[in-house]
């Protein structure tokens, strides 16, 4: 489940009028005072009907203002915005608005948060009735669109009695800042992985393959052949002969996410049904990042994080637990894409410094089209000299779907030209980074997370690291 800990704290306020004189006639006292102007059509040939008009009009307005009067001030009024959910993309977040009426009429209220459109592509009006001393609650759901931290506005109220010839306006300055993080996915989702990775970690403890890590795992008697500074000399010394250590696989590994904030990451997937609100792979490689987190702490591993573009962004190192996994969500929340190309050989130094031992790392970024190798094919092939590398390349669908479409004119025939070129590219780009040790994908950005997790569990289970 999500934790609490992410959800936005409850912000709460008293009601402030929107301007000075913030008292008007509803639709209703408007419509009866039209009314009462059709007694001027009979009072063009009877007077007395014109003064019937007057006296209906003035009586209609003393009603208004009297019952304008009666409805209690802005700041009786106390407002309250409390969220039900922590926002995330690919999810809906409920959010409870409440009203307090700290006066003595009953008022129906209609309610405009004010969220911006990362959180919300429309405000929406909803309607409550407080009735004195009572507190009224209403809910709704919105839809996170980008993530990262987003300032929300105040909540505007508009208010009248049940008779409905006078309103007021109130604001209340319900102002936060609300984080978005990435797709956050739950137990039941994970469920398959996470009965896969159990049965994997039975196996290798039942495996117990020695000699090629380095947790120990038993004394044994020296043999000719061993290394020397594998010798337990304390061992050595109680029993009078040589003693060995002997070690097994770490069942404990080390686990890097890199991830690539460049001006590639800026292009969006759009969803196939919500074309409107589609994501950019930058989203999509944190929300497989958050993912890959749960599953190998769960798993048992440390997981590290390195987000970067022209400079470093973001760096955690590895660890475990739930405060690690808080913490590391908290910093992919944060990531932003840059303008410009990102610097890939300065993100294999700080990599190769951070993590001197032997580790997994996952690297979500894109291929540059130049007519040189990328950059960043030159840092994979620097961190293959020490670690396991998952190169994670994210396709474009649209590019595939051109160098795929039959050309019915000669525009239609340059274009999938130009996108197989770029299509045969990539794969001869990842065959030569696959040749010299990677694991290397191409992926559409809809099947990224569950690719990402099953190479992840083939690696624990043949014990590359």
């Amino acid at each position: 489940m999500i934790s609490p800990s992410l959800h936005p704290a409850p912000v709460r306020a008293a009601g402030l009028p929107r301007r000075r004189w913030a008292f008007g006639l509803t639709p209703l006292a408007i419509g009866l005072l039209g009314a009462g102007f059709l007694l001027l059509i009979p009072g063009f040939f009877e007077e007395r009907f014109s003064y019937a008009m007057l006296l209906w009009d003035g009586l209609l307005l003393a009603a208004a203002l009297l019952d304008g009067l009666r409805l209690p001030r802005a700041r009786q009024l106390i407002a309250a915005r409390n969220w039900i959910g922590a926002p995330a993309l690919d999810s809906e977040t409920e959010i409870e608005l409440t009203v307090e009426n700290q006066g003595r009429v009953i008022v129906e209220c209609r309610l405009v948060d004010d969220l911006p459109p990362a959180l919300a592509t429309r405000q929406a009006t909803h309607r409550l009735r407080a009735f004195p001393r009572v507190t009224a609650h209403v809910r709704y759901r919105i839809d996170p669109g980008e993530r990262g931290d987003w300032e929300t506005g105040s909540l505007y109220v508009r208010y009248r009695s049940p008779l409905g010839l006078a309103e007021r306006w109130a604001r209340a300055p319900l102002t936060q800042t609300v984080r978005v993080y990435p797709a956050l996915r739950t137990t039941e989702e994970q469920q398959i992985f996470l009965a896969r990775s159990r049965q994997i970690d039975l196996q290798l403890r039942q495996a117990r393959q020695r000699g090629l890590g380095r947790d120990f795992e038993s004394l044994r008697d020296y043999r000719e052949g061993d290394d020397l500074r594998d010798v337990c000399w304390t061992a050595t010394a109680r029993r009078g002969s040589l003693i060995t250590r002997q070690y097994q696989t770490e069942r404990s590994q080390p686990v890097w996410i890199v991830i690539d904030c460049g001006r590639l990451m800026r292009s969006r997937h759009l969803r196939p049904g919500d074309p409107a609100n589609g994501h950019s792979k930058l989203d999509h490689a944190c929300s497989t990042a958050v993912a890959l987190a749960q599953l190998a702490l769960y798993s048992g591993d440390r997981v590290g994080l390195l987000a970067y573009g022209q400079s470093i962004q973001q760096r955690l190192l590895p660890g475990r637990g739930a405060a690690h996994l808080r913490q590391l969500i908290e910093l992919l929340a944060q990531v932003k894409v840059e303008t410009s190309e990102a610097d890939h050989l300065r993100a294999t130094a700080m990599l190769n410094r951070l993590q001197p031992r032997r580790s997994l790392i996952l690297w979500l970024t894109d291929l540059a089209e130049t007519a040189m190798r990328p950059e960043v094919i030159d840092g994979a092939v620097q961190l293959l000299r020490r670690h396991v590398l998952l190169f994670v390349a994210m396709a474009q669908p649209e590019v595939e779907a051109i160098a795929k479409t039959r050309p019915k004119n000669v525009e239609q025939m340059f274009r999938s030209a130009a996108a197989q070129e770029m299509t045969g590219r990539r794969e001869l780009l990842l065959a030569r980074l696959h040749e010299q040790g990677a694991l290397t994908l191409d992926l559409n950005p809809e099947v990224l997370t569950p690719s990402v997790l099953n190479q992840y569990l083939m690696v624990k289970e043949r014990a590359m690291v």
